[in-house]
């Protein structure tokens, strides 16, 4: 049976070429920063973020920490989007490895209101923790892949720097932003001190991100990486296909964009589902049930029967994601599976 895995586009595999960069690359200990793929890969981020400097991790996870813990001292208070990914989905890190406390800002589809942003900032009182950090999430997960738009960022960023405070940019999926926008990915990363970018979910490397910053901050975050557990030894391994992924997996992004259209306004037409096609900007499809009767629950049980993979929101809520392996005629198949298990359920 044919399957259809729209999880999350973390569960794409690398392409021929990866495989065959990753063995043959040259490599070295890169805890040494002896490592020459590493360095290359390193090299090219900074090109590409506008920053001075890059550090492989093996995660975007561990990025994100990192530059909090970077960016922090204990008892510091940072801003979050009330939707983003360090809150909900980083196991309380901030909390356990920083030891901040967060406050969250109410957000639309993943934009921060700014007036809220400027009240939240604490006075300078000996009551209150410090406001060290601003953090924005661009495309936002949890809205169902939503772009914040450049001039939003600019905003914000001329904000932090008005009060002194620093801007860290989860960009896990920064370059469907970038693709969505129309816009270099530079501009984008330029709007913040700090940002990590997925090279694993839609450009296909099996493993790693990139944390780009300063020369100053990736000094330290090395420091921080390497007590974390993230200094890898001969990482070229994974650094080449990397650089693939950033020299020719970005420009192809706009394709998961449209199939995501496709495969919404094909749910939003089937009885007892509803798709807001507002939020549908990039990879990622929120498709709400609305039958009483039906729950996402056995609505995803149905589909796997079929073969299609999806992730359970909430109760009423499904997601699905696009990437490199789903094409056209599998967004077609998978619209005619769905109809068929919501009617028969």
């Amino acid at each position: 049976m044919k399957s259809y895995d729209y999880r999350s586009d973390t569960i794409t595999k690398p392409t021929d070429k990866m495989r065959k960069a990753m063995y043959e690359a040259q490599v070295g200990d890169d805890v040494y920063g002896e490592d020459p793929t590493v360095k290359e890969l390193e090299e090219l981020s900074c090109k590409i973020s506008g920053k001075e400097a890059a550090m492989f991790v093996p995660s975007g996870t561990m990025g994100n920490q990192i530059a909090v813990k970077v960016h922090t001292s204990p008892a510091d208070e940072i801003l979050l989007e009330e939707n983003c990914h360090i809150h909900w989905y980083e196991g309380g890190g901030i909390g356990a490895i920083s030891g901040v406390v967060s406050k969250l800002i109410k957000s639309k589809n993943g934009l921060m209101d700014i007036d809220q942003i400027e009240r939240s900032i604490r006075a300078d009182d000996i009551h209150f923790p410090h406001t060290s950090l601003i953090c924005m999430e661009n495309t936002n997960n949890k809205c169902g892949g939503t772009v914040i738009d450049l001039n939003s960022m600019k905003e914000i960023y001329s904000l932090a720097k008005k009060n002194g405070i620093k801007v860290h940019l989860d960009g896990a999926r920064i370059f469907n932003a970038a693709a969505y926008l129309g816009v270099s990915p530079k501009m984008l990363m330029m709007e913040s001190d700090s940002v990590m970018f997925c090279l694993s979910k839609g450009l296909c490397a099996p493993v790693g991100s990139i944390l780009a910053g300063d020369e100053d901050f990736i000094k330290r975050a090395r420091k921080t990486r390497k007590m974390l557990g993230g200094g890898m030894r001969q990482a070229g391994i994974l650094a080449a296909a990397g650089i693939i992924a950033l020299e020719e997996m970005t420009d192809r992004l706009a394709e998961d964009h449209e199939n995501a259209r496709m495969l919404a306004q094909g749910l939003d037409r089937i009885n007892g589902l509803k798709v807001e096609m507002d939020t549908v900007q990039t990879n990622i499809v929120m498709c709400d049930v609305t039958r009483d009767d039906l729950d996402s629950y056995r609505l995803r049980e149905e589909l796997g029967k079929s073969g299609v993979y999806s992730t359970v929101i909430t109760d009423k809520r499904l997601r699905f994601v696009l990437h490199y392996h789903i094409s056209k005629s599998d967004v077609t198949e998978t619209i005619d599976i769905v109809k068929k298990a919501t009617f028969n359920l």
